[in-house]
């Protein structure tokens, strides 16, 4: 099957879209809770990979390891199939653009999903990240002091070392790339075809630092439960907040409306082939 052109990317985004607030709340729920862990996996192995790399000798080549390994996220999260909330940012209000849902939907959809999310991310913080004891405490040795270094190092910069003005653009760009990837996926008919797409835009903004709010929602809380020093809740609620509208105005803005407009606003209706996503086709 060749790849499909950039309109037919489109309605399928949108059917897409309208498919994901078509299902029952708990459907809904478990699903993103799915994702929120699997971002979790991403950021963890991305901390494991990258700890321990001076960046005296190494430079800046850590955060390229960084944003590679983190790739693994949202490759789980669209190949075996979840909901992500960077995603749905994207999908369920270009679903709303075509007509084919209302703002009460992307709403409930996307707070939902935000829920659900959080709580698959803090499983894996506690209990996969800080009580296994991959990543250490303050008094730990070996590897486990390595990424305990790193995971305080990235926490630290996130929650006390940028503006909030920063997070926000940091987020912004964050969620405009994670759509293109999320977009350029729908391109693909392969499951290489769709890692490949996916593998790019995410490794670039990790690299660049940028702020991504369910990977917050593990990087943050595991700090606090791995005893780093300074960040308190508060200061995870403000880069939550600031991240989640910046994620929303790049979703939105800089992706869906600027594709609903090239390529929906005055399409006719899909046929029924066109309308229908492949089930891999989720995030």
């Amino acid at each position: 099957m060749a790849a499909r052109e950039p309109q037919e990317m489109a309605q399928v985004a949108a059917a897409t879209g309208a498919k994901k607030v078509d299902r029952s709340w708990d459907r809904v729920l478990v699903s993103a809770f799915l994702a929120g862990a699997y971002i979790g996996f991403g950021a963890l192995v991305a901390i494991t990979i990258s700890s321990g790399l001076d960046p005296e000798t190494w430079g800046t080549l850590p955060t390229l390891f960084t944003g590679a390994a983190f790739t693994l996220g949202l490759v789980l999260v669209l190949i075996a199939g979840s909901d992500l909330a960077t995603g749905n940012m994207l999908l369920v209000p270009l679903g709303a653009m075509k007509g084919k849902l209302g703002l009460g939907d992307v709403a409930r959809n996307l707070s939902l999903v935000l829920l659900g999310n959080l709580l698959g991310a803090l499983v894996v913080a506690y209990f996969l990240a800080v009580q296994t004891g991959v990543v250490g405490d303050a008094d730990a040795t070996g590897t486990a002091a390595l990424t305990h270094e790193r995971l305080a190092g990235i926490a630290e910069g996130k929650a006390l070392g940028e503006t909030p003005w920063q997070t926000f653009l940091r987020a912004v760009g964050c969620n405009w790339l994670v759509c293109l990837a999320v977009w350029m996926s729908l391109s693909a008919s392969t499951v290489s075809g769709k890692i490949l797409a996916i593998f790019f835009p995410i490794m670039a903004f990790v690299a660049m630092g940028f702020d991504h709010v369910v990977a917050n929602m593990f990087f943050l809380p595991a700090a606090i439960f791995a005893g780093v020093p300074d960040i308190g809740w508060g200061d995870v609620a403000l880069n939550w907040l600031l991240a989640g509208v910046g994620n929303l105005v790049g979703a939105v803005v800089f992706v869906a409306t600027s594709y609903w407009y090239l390529f929906l606003r005055d399409a006719p209706a899909p046929t029924p082939a066109e309308a229908t996503a492949e089930p891999a086709e989720r995030g």
